[in-house]
């Protein structure tokens, strides 16, 4: 099990790395594909993966993903974010009684939680220095998971949420925060004149230590979502991992974190408007 976990590992890191510093339509087709099966697993949950509801954010996403590649304005983005909710509820009124309202529901969530939220990783890259700063979504996720299971097997005593994950400590979340930052801290000293940022190294140790506290987040709701229905994994596709949202769930939430951090950080005041 450890083998095929390490080796899926080393094949996802593989693709990062090959993939992101390309950008463009490469990286784009990568992170719509991403979705749509992550958001196909969510739908799974329901019973809905090829439904109606379902088939309408599928389109909404790849439209969304489109417009994200070509620098369409944040309007435009929201204007087809809003037409994909209206076409889905659209699509619950027409075939009433159909579909459930908790279907509909869930698809509006996996378009957000999703899709919108991995496309961060693209908005990151496509930023002055984005082909260094999108690197720091996975120091945060990743690295921050990494640290905080090492740090747990050898020190964790105290239970963070026993009954959601028992095998998650206090120690190991701490260990993965403290790790997070060193690694963005290291990041930092080896580009830091590539980041377009005034102290590069205080700068990452505090988007990677703030991304580790998302990642966690991250990490837990969709461990609470498999356990309120059930399930052990989202999927099979990676092996040793389980599906795409068991691999990317902490992801998920820390690319809208460091996109919105890396902003202010670089802004300061003038990102508020003030």
């Amino acid at each position: 099990m450890f083998k095929t976990r390490l080796i899926s590992g080393i094949v996802l890191v593989a693709i990062a790395v090959l993939v992101i510093p390309l950008g463009g339509w490469p990286l784009t087709a990568l992170l719509a594909a991403v979705s749509v099966i992550g958001m196909s697993e969510l739908f799974q949950i329901e019973q809905m993966q090829t439904a109606a509801p379902a088939v309408t954010a599928y389109l909404g996403a790849c439209v969304y993903y489109v417009l994200c590649m070509l620098g369409a304005s944040a309007p435009a983005q929201g204007m087809v974010l809003a037409l994909t909710v209206i076409a889905v509820l659209a699509v619950y009124v027409f075939a009433f009684p159909k579909f459930k309202a908790r279907q509909v529901i869930t698809a509006v969530f996996g378009l957000i939680y999703v899709a919108v939220f991995l496309s961060f990783v693209l908005k990151l890259r496509n930023m002055d220095g984005g082909a260094y700063l999108v690197w720091l979504i996975f120091l945060a996720s990743w690295g921050a998971d990494t640290c905080a299971y090492c740090v747990g097997m050898l020190f964790g005593k105290h239970k963070m949420t026993p009954v959601l994950s028992p095998k998650k400590s206090v120690e190991g979340a701490v260990g993965g925060v403290i790790g997070a930052a060193l690694l963005g801290a290291l990041y930092g000293v080896i580009f830091g004149e590539k980041l377009q940022m005034a102290r590069p190294v205080l700068d990452l140790v505090i988007l990677c230590a703030g991304g580790a506290l998302i990642s966690m987040v991250g990490d837990l709701a969709a461990s609470g979502i498999k356990r309120d229905h059930g399930i052990k994994d989202y999927g099979k596709l990676i092996p040793g991992h389980g599906g795409i949202l068991d691999r990317f769930d902490s992801v998920i939430l820390v690319a809208p974190v460091i996109y919105y951090l890396a902003q202010i950080l670089r802004g300061g005041a003038a990102f508020f408007g003030l």
